[in-house]
């Protein structure tokens, strides 16, 4: 069988900093010299949202998008402008 999403209209906007929940250390780019562990906007460490699922990391430019109860996550631009459109009266 085939769905079709039912419309739901969901907030949206582009992350921007201060919109996280936390930061995790990125291990893929070793210590920081500048400042030894204890930056958060160095990019050494990654800004996450904690959603039903766990964590789910942040790049700019994705769009945090807040579900009918309320919950958060991010979304890929690409995904978001396939998936979502502007609401009408909105």
């Amino acid at each position: 069988m085939k769905y079709r999403k039912k419309p739901v209209i969901i907030e949206a906007e582009v992350y921007r900093p201060g919109m996280e929940d936390g930061f995790e250390k990125d291990r893929s780019s070793g210590m920081c010299s500048l400042c030894q562990d204890s930056c958060k906007g160095c990019g050494h460490y990654k800004p996450y949202i904690s959603t039903l699922e766990g964590k789910h990391y942040i790049s700019e430019g994705d769009y945090i998008i807040t579900g009918v109860k309320g919950e958060r996550y991010p979304c890929k631009p690409d995904i978001f402008h396939m998936t979502y459109e502007p609401a009408e009266g909105e």
